[in-house]
This record gives C-alpha cells, structure tokens and sequence, in this order.
C-alpha cells in the first residue's frame, strides 16, 4: 500500500460524516454508534499501549450486512478493524487511528448441531463459554479454554488462533475448526472446507483465516468440532524447588499418562494470588516453582499411578510438596491458582512477553532470559508462569508505582530486542497464542524470514487488494 491511501483509511479527520450516515443505511437502526464511550470501549482491546480512537462502530447482524459493509469500506477506503470480546493482548483489535470498528457482538447464535458429526456451526460472536456449555448440554466437550473464555469470542479465537491450558493434549483452536465462512476484503463470501474430515482438493484457504487476525477478511461463520467428555478430571499443584525439577516432573507423568494440562508458574507469582485472601494455599510449604497438571482419573488405577508418580518425584528431589484435588471445588479452587493470574497482575500494568520454543529446550531458553532480565530489570518485579507442556512461557514485568506507563513500557522495549533475539536462536515464537497485533509487528522478522513475510504480504494483497482489513496489524 502506498502513504497516500494509508492516510486515507486511518486518519479520522478524512472521514466524512456523510459516510457514516451512508453507513447507518447499511443496518438497522441504531447499530451505528459514535459515541465517546462507545469509541472507548470498542476500540481497544485488554492492552494498554495504545490510546483507542475509532471513527465509529458498527453493529452488523447478517452476512449480508457485513458483506455490505466491507464493500462501503472498499468504495471509499475506510479501514476497518474487527472487534469481538476484546480480551486480546496484541492489540490486534485497536483501532487508533480512526478506523470504523466492526462488532460482532449481535452476530452470537448457534445455528446448527450435529450430533453424528459432533459438530457444531457459531456465528463469530459466540462467546468461547457459551460453545462449552452447549457441548455440554449435549454431552459432548470444546476442549479451548483459557482464562478469558467467559467473554472471549470465537470469531477472535480463531483469529488468534487461541491456544490456552489444554493445548498439550488438544492442540490449539486450529484443530478444531472444521469449516468456515468468511467475507474476504473485496466482501465476497467464501465457504472453506464444507466442514468436511477429508478434503485433498488443493490450497486449504481456511488455515489461512486461522490465525491472521481479521487482516485478510473477516470470519462470519465456523463449524468447530467437538469430543468426548473428559472423565473425572484430577488437578495436582507439585512445588519444585528450582525450574529445572520440573522438566523430569513432567516426563515423568507423561511416561504414565496422558495429560489434559501442564502448567507452572513462579512463586511470586503465587503470592500474588494468595495476597487477595480469596483462594487457599495449595499446601503449606512455598516452593520456587509450581507444576500445575491435570488427567483423567479413569479408574482408582490411574489415581495411584498419579500417586506413585508423586512419590518417585519426591524421592528424586524434583518435587517438595504437593496435592491432588479430590472434589469439583478442590480442583477449581487447584485451577484459580493459574487462571486467575493475568486478571490479578492486571492493575499492575504488566509488560508482557507472550514466547515459545519447543518443549525440549524451555529449560536452557528459560535461563538465558532469565540473566537477561534480571541484568536489565534489577528492579522491577517479575512474573513467569505459561503453559510449559507445550513450550509456551509468559513473561509479565510489572509497573513500578513511581513510573510512568510510557517510561515503564519504553524500559521494557529497550530489552525486547535481547530477549527476541533468544527466541532467534532457539527458533522459536515471539508469538505464542496472543497473536502478532500492533505490539509484536516490528519484531516479526524474529519469527519468520523476509521471503516468509513477502508471501504473507502477497497473500494479504490478494484477498485485500486495498488494503482496508485491520491495517497495520501483523506488519505494518
């Protein structure tokens, strides 16, 4: 794209207020909206680098509208971001330069279930929650879950390609997408895959949807696959007494059974839990590091083989103390221990690092970033916890009070050069499951090589020929 068409889509003060009464004509009354809150409210997203100024937002409830909408978009080179429940941590749904929003909140029904497929068809702003409890309702099991799933939506999980707790054993939402419909940035209709199993019929252009943020069009309907429930689920909270135990716990549990989660997450980053008086201490002694796993006890057999394992950590050294839940309230309460991390640290404006390498090199990865933190932060407190079963670490560092949030987040970035060239070296992800955004866009080139991102750009090009979709997202 060139400047001059750039500046066309995102500068606010282009955009003529007869365009938005044009726009207003394209649903139904009163899901346009330009109000200050509404622009605050809708233009953002959970991070906080960005200040939200959207020109407007708009409220479709049919393909039909928002195939229309796209194409007013296109007519005049407004530029548009889409917006579902607002929980990413990329900034991949802000809109800060006088974009006009779309959201999908009123496009939220379940359309169809199939119970011989275990399949079941979402428009994109089912809430990730609601497509839980519908399994359920039908005794069958979504097995994405993180802790936003109460107000996350599926049309923003698969542009993210949300990954979350059970990833070890369930892969991320990519694997469960059968089919999908999407309105492409010229706002034509395309259904991908007819949510079939099997389909060699060349390009699967539904992967390309997943994961690409709303930058190539914008999802309208998902077919997501569904599985069994799971049987008795068991928590276990296993404290180490350094980061290097907890590799050997988790090879261990893995030679026995098959694991729905392993998590980990620091000893302060405990405290912080503990501290709001609301969620017990999993045992007494405190520990460097947890180790939070989950299995199906299927039979009393499968809980002593847990057991056994725990013993045989204990008597390694690996683990000092621990305990499993044996009621639905001990294993929420084992499971808030982790969830509950990122809304607890969230007033301390934490500076998040979101990066993954394979499982086999966590352990020397997580030590290289830790002399470089601990060089280059001194004084600032920080948090690692992550999803270790499947190589995914969090690096959260938190606001000092005397800081400003601008000093606070260049102090960081200084460092994100350091830490994304570990990632380089060990070839991994700067990138997780948060996505890429406007907060990891000038680092891609950590992740993916220049003959890489051209093919991405051409890509974009050709499902967006003027580049109206989410701008400035993934790269600039």
């Amino acid at each position: 794209m060139n400047d001059t068409r750039v500046a066309l889509m995102t500068d606010a003060a282009l955009i003529d207020p007869a365009l938005i009464e044009a726009l207003k004509t394209l649903v139904e009354p009163g899901k346009v909206l330009t109000d200050s809150a509404s622009l605050d409210t809708y233009g953002k997203d959970w991070t906080k680098h960005y200040a939200p100024a959207p020109s407007a937002i708009v409220f479709p409830k049919t393909v039909e509208e928002v195939q229309a909408i796209v194409r007013w978009a296109n007519q005049h080179r407004v530029a548009l971001v889409p917006s579902g429940g607002r929980t990413g941590l990329s900034a991949a749904a802000v809109a800060a330069h006088g974009e006009v929003v779309v959201a999908f909140d009123y496009m939220n029904r379940i359309l169809d279930f199939n119970a011989t497929d275990r399949s079941v068809v979402c428009q994109p702003g089912v809430i990730t929650e609601q497509l839980q409890n519908f399994a359920e309702e039908n005794g069958l099991y979504y097995p994405v879950d993180f802790a936003s799933a109460g107000s996350s939506q599926i049309g923003g999980n698969i542009g993210t390609n949300a990954g979350g707790i059970k990833v070890i054993r369930y892969g991320m939402t990519r694997n469960w997408v059968v089919g999908l419909k999407v309105v492409t940035g010229e706002g034509e209709l395309l259904e991908l895959n007819k949510d079939l199993a099997k389909n060699a019929t060349g390009y699967d252009l539904r992967h390309l949807f997943i994961g690409a943020e709303g930058t190539l069009g914008f999802v309208v309907e998902a077919t997501m696959r569904l599985e069994r429930q799971p049987t008795n689920l068991t928590a276990m909270v296993l404290g180490t007494p350094d980061f290097e135990s907890i590799m050997p716990v988790l090879h261990a549990f893995q030679s026995k059974m098959d694991l729905t989660a392993f998590e980990f997450f620091a000893d302060n980053a405990l405290g912080k839990i503990l501290e709001r008086g609301d969620i017990p201490a999993p045992f007494e002694t405190r520990c460097a590091f947890y180790a939070l796993l989950e299995f199906e006890a299927i039979t009393e057999q499968r809980a002593d083989e847990a057991l056994a394992t725990f013993e045989h950590c204990v008597e390694q050294g690996w683990v000092i103390d621990g305990v499993m839940s044996q009621s639905e309230t001990q294993l929420r309460n084992l499971w808030r221990l982790r969830e509950d991390l990122s809304e607890t640290i969230a007033p301390f404006t934490p500076y998040k690092n979101d990066i993954s390498v394979t499982v086999s090199k966590v352990p020397a990865f997580l030590a290289e970033l830790e002399g470089i933190v601990s060089a280059n932060y001194p004084d600032f407190e920080v948090l690692w916890y992550g999803h270790i079963g499947d190589g995914n670490l969090h690096l959260n560092i938190l606001k000092p009070a005397n800081l400003s949030k601008d000093e606070f987040f260049g102090k960081c970035a200084t460092v994100n050069k350091w830490v994304f060239e570990t990632v380089q070296k060990y070839n991994g992800s700067i990138s997780a499951e948060h996505g890429v955004g406007m907060t990891k866009r000038d680092y891609l080139t950590y992740s993916r090589s220049p003959a890489e991102i051209a093919y991405m750009r051409a890509i974009k090009a050709a499902f967006d020929p003027n580049g109206i979709m989410n701008p400035g997202k993934i790269f600039a």
